[in-house]
């Protein structure tokens, strides 16, 4: 199977600042929503959440080119859903927002930042797999995506994912999507980030863009006009959130904060603000108690 590597394209200024959330944050045209608290909460001598709590500060990683789910914004913190999520987990450790430490998590770097100790949690549209799960944990799953196409506005010969069998189509290094193509048929062309596939798919280079559909439904977003998703989903990307291989206890803990963000209201507050104002709200999976 023929794999080509592009060259990488900065995303482009306007398109960083076309779904940056308000102040207090939140989406444009969303629901703005107010910061978590930090909790003062004691936790057992020994444990992952012990030691954050006495740190007082996390550093969690996640992606800052995803529109909707983790986009970097003007104010030079990265906002969406996930981020969202990660200010859930901190503020339930006694962690407040502004001592979280963002680092950016391109898809092929998040196993090796786990793994490092360079970051303590990935909340990245990180899918949960099995080849995944030797190396680091998942928490979750907290939203379950699917693999879509995006395509020019005015493609009408691309529906499905049999259209790209044999084609140049773009995704991501180390991406579940990209795994998929292959094994469809279609000629993976391989970038660190999916704003690195828009040019390429812009001057022909490729005819589709393709990962999961909530990453293309912001995309599509953030450029009116240009792109559309079609076709329906073809696979299952349930999200999850990183940490360390075989801490236990945190990956329960933080499987308690998520059940408790659905309950009270947290949760589908935080996607409101950013993803829902895209996308329909869905009841979140159960986590994964594994």
């Amino acid at each position: 199977m023929k794999r080509m590597r592009l060259p990488l394209i900065a995303l482009a200024a306007a398109g960083a600042l076309a779904l940056s959330a308000c102040a207090t944050g939140g989406t444009p045209g969303g629901e703005e929503t107010t910061a978590p608290e930090p909790e003062e909460v004691t936790f057992e001598e020994g444990t992952t959440m012990a030691e954050l709590n006495e740190a007082g500060s996390i550093t969690i990683g996640t992606k800052f080119d995803q529109p909707l789910f983790g986009l970097m914004g003007p104010s030079g913190v990265p906002e969406g859903f996930d981020v969202e999520i990660g200010k859930i987990i901190a503020a339930e450790l006694g962690i407040a927002e502004e001592d979280i430490e963002w680092k950016e998590s391109v898809s092929a770097n998040r196993e090796p930042f786990i793994e490092n100790g360079e970051v303590d949690i990935v909340v990245a549209t990180y899918t949960i797999n099995d080849k995944r799960k030797e190396v680091v944990s998942f928490a979750g799953p907290y939203y379950m995506a699917g693999q879509s196409i995006l395509v020019l506005a005015d493609n009408d010969d691309i529906e499905s994912e049999e259209d790209l069998v044999g084609q140049p189509v773009c995704s991501v290094t180390g991406s579940t999507p990209a795994a998929k193509l292959a094994e469809i048929g279609a000629e993976p062309v391989l970038t660190d980030t999916y704003s690195n596939c828009l040019e390429p798919l812009r001057n022909g280079q490729v005819v589709a863009v393709s990962t999961d559909n909530v990453i293309l439904a912001g995309l599509a977003a953030q450029n009116e006009g240009e792109f559309k998703v079609v076709g329906e989903p073809f696979t299952e990307e349930p999200y999850g959130i990183g940490l360390a291989l075989e801490d236990t206890e945190f990956r329960m803990w933080i499987n308690d904060v998520l059940e408790a963000a659905y309950e009270d209201g947290r949760y589908e507050e935080a996607w409101n603000s950013t993803a829902g104002t895209v996308l329909p709200y869905v009841e979140p999976p159960a986590p994964d108690r594994y």
